[in-house]
């Protein structure tokens, strides 16, 4: 039941001695900025790394080409690597099982135009897999599929910037789009969470490229992504293989690192679940550090709070105060306090994130911030530190005889 008479002496006590209160505050309030403003800044650092890869399948590997840096089988230094179609089918043929989706890419610079609007982009052909090795979603109409590959159609994809900078209100679904002076048929539109870059981008199949652009079967990069039943070891087991496979078939030497040139994402991943780990790790002691430093003040200062009320505890037993009542009035003014400076911090750090967000991607924290349950829990658990410091000075307290209390100093 509701006791009004105990919450106006709870206030009237925090009221009446308001250096004790706002000091207690101060300390909880404190705590909780600074773990707030510490796991947020942290957050900040793990949405940086992230986002580095969040546009690419996490399984993906990258298969390049350069110019060879070493003689080797009676080839001299400096020998280009070229890929054609047929190297893209051996891996597919040699290697399916072990992967998941594959494509290769041709690059192209082209200039668009529609109606007055015009600006340059990146155009890349592409087999209908590289949807997925890539990660875009489909905004409206489709990606490329296997039927334009056949006929080699005069069709493209583009990204929502495109969309956005050529066609400015209106819908590019099914209008045609001038690139380099030949007409191309948009049938889908894009996006990309890898950002704005990603989103400038148009696609076309490589079948309808090769034969426009050069009327060859080079290709300038294969992507794949590997099976995901296959474990961390295993993929770096199968991206080594396919160096050592494609070396040997173009007589690249085994040292040389620029032939050709084999990434795999597990490798990033696992560097960035690393780093991101470990900083998790120095970040939950700093803040568990920060919150046992705030148990222990909000504890001293109760217990300095009791004893500095023994007298008004003697005095309220002589009138016949319990026990129970006694303890009931600090334990709950100490989880009042707790309660409310904790709030008070936990606004005081999301406000502090908020404003200096933005300046700190400078330093490649992104988006700092933190979920309201962590800073809830640390809150509560610092109002039960509060709660737990109180109680137990003031259970002895209340077990002082009146007399005994009443000649303390």
């Amino acid at each position: 039941m509701f006791d009004l008479d105990l919450w106006r002496e709870i206030f009237q006590s925090i009221n009446k001695n308001r250096t004790r209160s706002l000091l207690s505050g101060f300390t909880v309030a404190f705590a909780i900025l600074l773990f707030t403003i510490l796991f947020g800044i942290a957050n900040g650092l793990q949405n940086t790394f992230k986002e580095e890869f969040v546009d690419t399948a996490a399984n993906s590997i990258f298969i390049m080409s350069g110019k060879t840096s070493k003689a080797n089988e009676g080839y001299q230094a400096g020998r280009q690597i070229q890929f054609k179609n047929e190297d893209y089918k051996y891996i597919k043929e040699e290697y399916g099982d072990k992967i998941e989706f594959i494509s290769s890419r041709v690059y192209k610079n082209v200039n668009a135009a529609y109606k007055t609007e015009k600006n340059s982009y990146s155009l890349i052909a592409v087999y209908p897999d590289y949807q997925f090795v890539e990660k875009n979603e489909i905004k409206e109409g489709r990606y490329i599929n296997q039927n334009d590959l056949d006929n080699k159609s005069k069709v493209i994809v583009i990204g929502r910037l495109v969309e956005k900078d050529l066609f400015i209100q209106e819908s590019a679904i099914g209008k045609y789009l001038n690139l380099d002076g030949i007409q191309y048929k948009v049938v889908g539109v894009f996006s990309d969470e890898g950002g704005d870059n990603e989103e400038s981008i148009i696609y076309i199949p490589i079948t309808t490229a090769q034969h426009i652009y050069g009327n060859n079967d080079y290709i300038d990069q294969i992507n794949l992504t590997y099976s995901p039943d296959l474990n961390y070891d295993q993929a770096l087991g199968f991206s080594n293989l396919l160096t050592r496979k494609l070396k040997s078939r173009f007589s690249v030497a085994n040292d040389d690192q620029r032939g050709i040139r084999v990434f795999n994402m597990a490798e990033a991943t696992k560097t960035v679940d690393q780093m991101t780990g470990g900083l998790t790790v120095i970040i939950l002691v700093i803040g568990f550090g920060t919150l046992i430093a705030g148990i222990v003040g909000i504890s001293n200062i109760m217990i300095f709070i009791v004893k500095e009320r023994t007298k008004e505890i003697g005095i309220r037993k002589a009138l016949g105060a319990t026990p129970k009542s006694i303890i009931s009035i600090i334990l709950i003014e100490s989880i009042l306090i707790t309660a409310i400076a904790g709030y008070v911090g936990l606004l005081i750090g999301v406000g502090v994130l908020e404003l200096v967000g933005p300046s700190l991607e400078v330093y490649f924290i992104k988006n700092p911030g933190v979920s309201n349950s962590l800073v809830i829990g640390a809150t509560l658990t610092l109002i039960l530190a509060g709660a737990l410091a109180g109680y137990l000075p003031a259970k002895k307290a209340s077990q002082i005889k009146p007399i005994v209390a009443l000649r303390n100093d």
